[in-house]
């Protein structure tokens, strides 16, 4: 295993060292290396650091591969659904039987059943009996750690939306994890909800100082940009997305879709959707939400009806915030109705109705909803699912 640490500023090498040894002493070698590259940036790690830094995971190396797949999968935060968070608990599951002193699988069960939970998926008490669960053994082999902290700032974050039991729990996991990204993101995420948004971004962008590459806080300050109408800050967290995973689909529409908030065209993105339907099909029932957002803000009663069948079977919408099927199909309706199509036709100068827009690919070529009266486009938002 070759081993380098490069002066990103410079792009020179501060330090390389190749290692050869047995994989069962991977948790030494890796210990080995977090050490030296903490002496070579003059880092001074307190005894506790280092004992932390020295600690191995586990002894079992088949349960640390159950640990490292679950950990890989597509979190259901980013898009995943459920089938990914169950699959991860299953592992989980497998690894703490192999070996039930092990700490972070605890950590990140808790987190997977929590997010099961607050995603809609799986809205029952005895999911969070679940979490809740996993926490304890956490606690039980780890009493004082502040990882098990952070898990239960989630827990209480996500399963009942307990902001200041989380936010006091953020605080004492602070006492050992001052520089965590998890903790900001968490905090990040409460005081947005609070609607504290400067200090919401401010702790989001310094968890990502701390964790650079991390695609998920990049998602989140780009909606956190959304919700701000700072589009142009949006668009440059999403391209840094890209940056890291190219072929990153709800990025590629999330960037398009910036158009359409910002200067309500449907265009990009309506041409995204139809290059993924011609060259990566499988992917549409992924994007199928931003498919039926584009054809219901186009007034296209076809396409919003292919995208509602192209989606999963459960609730729709957006992360925590999820519609009841009927209730989609219902605007969908409601839309097809000529009488409302009239009451969302633009006004013109006169005063009487406008020609009807152009729908579907001839709305993409033509006018954009940029061009739309402002009361006209709020009427049309207003219907359109979680506009």
């Amino acid at each position: 295993m070759n081993a380098q640490l490069i002066d990103t500023r410079t792009d020179t090498h501060v330090w390389v060292e190749q290692y050869d040894g047995d994989f069962n002493d991977l948790f030494a070698i890796q210990s080995e290396i977090a050490q030296k590259i903490a002496g070579q940036l003059h880092a001074k790690i307190s005894s506790a650091e280092k004992l932390a830094i020295e600690r191995k995971p586990t002894g079992d190396l088949v349960a640390f591969e159950l640990y490292s797949r679950a950990i890989s999968l597509t979190p259901t935060f980013r898009g995943g659904g459920a089938d990914p968070g169950r699959q991860a608990i299953d592992l989980l599951n497998q690894a703490v039987a192999r070996d039930p002193s092990f700490f972070e699988a605890y950590c990140e069960l808790a987190v997977h059943h929590d997010q099961l939970y607050f995603f809609s998926f799986d809205r029952t008490n005895a999911r969070l009996a679940l979490a809740e669960a996993a926490i304890q053994e956490a606690f039980r082999i780890r009493p004082n750690a502040g990882e098990a902290h952070l898990a239960r700032a989630q827990h209480l974050y996500n399963g009942y939306l307990d902001y200041e039991g989380a936010l006091a729990e953020l605080e004492v996991a602070r006492q050992t994890l001052p520089n965590h990204p998890r903790l900001f993101r968490i905090t990040g995420f409460i005081q947005r909800r609070q609607g504290r948004w400067e200090e919401s971004t401010r702790n989001l962008e310094r968890a990502l100082e701390l964790d650079p590459r991390n695609v998920s806080t990049l998602e989140n300050i780009a909606d956190s940009y959304a919700y701000l109408r700072r589009y142009a800050e949006q668009k440059s967290k999403l391209d840094r997305i890209l940056a890291i995973e190219p072929n990153d689909v709800l990025a590629k529409v999330g960037r398009a879709g910036v158009e359409l908030d910002w200067k309500a065209d449907t265009r990009p993105l309506h041409q995204l959707i139809d290059d993924i339907r011609a060259t990566n099909p499988a992917a549409m029932r992924q994007i199928a939400p931003s498919w039926l957002d584009c054809a219901l803000a186009e007034r296209d009663v076809a396409a919003a009806r292919e995208a509602l069948l192209a989606s999963d079977e459960g609730r729709l919408g957006v992360d925590a915030v999820r519609f009841p099927r009927p209730f989609v199909e219902g605007v969908i309706a409601r839309m097809a109705n000529e009488e409302h199509s009239n009451r969302c036709r633009p006004r013109a100068e006169g005063g009487g109705l406008a020609r009807r827009p152009a729908r579907g690919r001839a709305a993409s070529r033509g006018k954009g909803l940029s061009q739309w009266s402002p009361h006209d486009r709020k009427f049309c938002n207003d219907c359109c699912v979680g506009r």
